[in-house]
């Protein structure tokens, strides 16, 4: 049995417990139960292997709690893509998409904007999602719902330029301008503000941010990678490049 024990390694182990418990289901009735000694020796057999081999208790713990975030990691992913009404810039059809958490009173968001605007002005393959998150200010919630109806009336694009740009205050009068100016109809603009469709998406951006751990503006996902905070442009462009080099 010592020796058993030494060569045996954890995968090899559980094989040999999977196999004694098929086996078990499957011996007849009358044999299926271990006698008194059977058992006293098999779980003699596995206290020994766990108590000289106690890093196996940590590792299984830890790969648990690997796969449980890799797992809630994919579940936020996928809300995350579930993008339908939200505001879109640089190429709808682009094959890789890039997400911002962002908020038009947010000062940090205004200075990134920039960068961003000068990586989709160079790079026509990507997908760009704002995903309006309101948190700084009531105004931030008009601001979001305007920017969410223009983009159901194909002038969001104008609209988040002058939000981003505007270096005042923001109020329902800045924005109803910023939506005229972009061309949209100010009373559908407003209709489509107040809706249950356009509160819907942005609940469903909050929900997102707290699966991705996103408690502040901006927040960008760029393939698997989140990045809590503002980011330069040579560092937006590098993540870029690794997104794409990891999708082949």
């Amino acid at each position: 049995m010592l020796m058993l024990r030494k060569i045996l390694n954890i995968r090899e182990f559980s094989r040999i417990l999977m196999v004694l418990g098929i086996m078990m289901l499957v011996i007849s009735p009358a044999k299926a139960d271990l006698d008194s000694a059977d058992k006293a020796a098999l779980n003699a057999m596995i206290r020994a292997y766990i108590q000289d081999n106690p890093e196996i208790i940590r590792d299984a713990l830890r790969d648990l709690a690997a796969r449980e975030e890799a797992e809630q990691m994919r579940a936020a992913l996928a809300l995350l893509a579930l993008s339908d009404g939200d505001p879109v810039l640089g190429n709808p059809d682009g094959k890789l998409t890039i997400y911002e958490f962002s908020d038009y009173n947010c000062g940090y968001c205004k200075r990134v904007f920039g960068a961003v605007q000068k990586v989709l002005a160079d790079d026509d393959d990507i997908r760009f999602v704002v995903k309006e998150f309101p948190i700084l200010a009531q105004s931030s919630m008009l601001a979001a719902s305007a920017a969410i109806a223009a983009q159901a009336q194909g002038v969001f694009p104008d609209y988040h330029v002058t939000m981003m740009t505007n270096p005042g205050a923001i109020s329902m009068e800045t924005i109803l301008q910023a939506a005229k100016d972009a061309g949209a109809d100010l009373d559908r603009l407003q209709r489509d503000m107040r809706s249950p469709e356009v509160n819907a998406i942005i609940t469903r951006t909050r929900q997102a941010a707290d699966q991705l751990r996103i408690s502040g503006t901006p927040g960008f996902v760029i393939g698997s990678t989140i990045v809590p905070g503002a980011i330069s442009e040579d560092e937006l462009r590098r993540l870029i490049a690794e997104a794409r080099a990891k999708n082949g």
